[in-house]
């Protein structure tokens, strides 16, 4: 008989690449945010020291994890699920404004940001639903509910302005892909997104001679029965339809700070003291610091605070200047590591639940940390998304960090389900 104690069997690989990552973001934030008259980590009037007490909060709650039983969180999936709604709808109603995004709730000295616990939240719901024995991801409605459940926090967290948390939902489709989508909605959605940038680089009306003499092409290469060729014109007539859509979406959507973003990154626009000025301090940063770095603290654009929100979106910038290519390196090596690693272990599982759960913490992982380091080096538009375990925040640690050990305490438990 199989023991029913689980402790034992914690991924030791997992648990040390996040104590790593945790450990590389304190004194990342120590440096960036380092100030002489208080020069000890733990004085919890900086921000050094309060995220110290962040990581210990979130310790205690990571390793309260491991002595829950692992059914609980299946079990309690669409209450966490429900309860990070109510939240973001709460926001709507009696949301606070800090950095810029009424996206928060006040709660005295504490502030919370809901659209964190949303993430960990919709990973867990839709790995309850999509875990159920009989769960056809083939049908219908199996489709509809799963769409439901990644696109409804997004919606409401897109009603609160924050477009940079909202469109990490979207990588959730790399998990319904995973069980069963067809690849169609990725490949309509990479043409999508392809055709808008195009679109906004390229006049309109050579775009559509493109798509003309595109149909065309294919009317010769396939067989021409009624059903293809409307299907071809359908495609003609949708892509033309968001050809000239992409101007009101631009100017009437988004908002003008995303604007000018979009256009530094696309080279149309170059703004380096207004918009574009934490871009441009990033990019200085990241390039000063060479091959080695210029030493721990001893970053000039770090130490006069030449690089706005450095400790907490820009935190890959002091990276990059204190410990230049090398230390860059090894930092991605270690989030792929994270990745690979939870897929690893992802695939191992016995329980759907679980395996489904790992994919989506692993591709949440994986935008994050995409996305950070793509807009700190100019490769994609600043969104405002922080960097797994290295931004300074309470919120975003701490819901990281329950992502990370109920995955543990899952794979942990695999041997008990047979």
């Amino acid at each position: 008989m199989r023991s029913k104690n689980s402790i034992g069997r914690i991924d030791i690989w997992l648990l040390i690449i996040y104590l790593a990552l945790v450990t590389t973001g304190l004194f990342s934030i120590y440096a960036a945010a380092f100030n002489e008259a208080h020069p000890h980590i733990y004085d919890f009037s900086q921000n050094y020291g309060k995220q110290l007490m962040f990581i210990g909060v979130s310790l205690f709650v990571g390793f309260a994890i491991l002595l829950i039983d692992a059914k609980f969180f299946n079990v309690v999936a669409y209450v966490v699920y429900g309860l990070s709604i109510v939240c973001l709808l709460l926001v709507l109603v009696v949301g606070s404004k800090i950095s810029g995004s009424t996206s928060w709730i006040q709660l005295g000295p504490i502030s919370f940001q809901p659209s964190e616990f949303a993430k960990f939240g919709t990973a867990l719901a839709l790995a309850h639903y999509l875990g159920k024995i009989d769960t056809d991801f083939t049908k219908f409605k199996t489709k509809l509910i799963s769409y439901g459940i990644v696109f409804l926090p997004m919606l409401l967290i897109l009603a609160q302005g924050d477009a940079g948390s909202a469109s990490v939902f979207i990588i959730f489709l790399l998990v319904l892909y995973r069980e069963g989508m067809g690849g169609q909605i990725l490949i309509i959605g990479l043409a999508t997104a392809t055709l808008f940038i195009i679109t906004l680089c390229v006049s309109k009306w050579f775009i559509m001679i493109g798509l003309v003499v595109t149909y065309a092409f294919f009317l010769l290469l396939i067989d021409r029965t009624k059903k293809n060729i409307w299907l071809v014109t359908g495609f003609l007539i949708a892509a033309c339809a968001i050809v000239f859509s992409v101007d009101f979406a631009f100017h009437h959507i988004l908002k003008q700070h995303q604007q000018t973003r979009i256009n530094i990154i696309l080279g149309k626009e170059h703004d380096t003291k207004g918009v574009g000025y934490n871009l441009n301090q990033s990019m200085i940063a990241i390039g000063s610091g060479g091959f080695s770095g210029k030493g721990y603290l001893k970053g000039t654009m770090t130490k006069y605070n030449f690089v706005p929100e450095q400790h907490t979106d820009f935190i890959f910038c002091t990276v990059g200047e204190e410990s230049g290519f090398v230390g860059c390196f090894l930092l991605i090596a270690l989030y792929l590591a994270l990745i690979l690693r939870i897929i690893y272990l992802a695939e191992r599982q016995r329980s759907p639940f679980s395996r489904i759960y790992g994919y989506g913490i692993a591709c949440i992982f994986f935008f994050h940390f995409a996305i950070n380091i793509g807009m700190t080096i100019g490769l994609v538009p600043v969104i405002g998304i922080p960097l797994p375990f290295l931004s300074y925040g309470g919120s975003s640690l701490l819901m990281f960090s329950m992502m990370i050990f109920v995955f543990l305490k899952q794979d942990a438990n695999r041997m008990n389900i047979f």
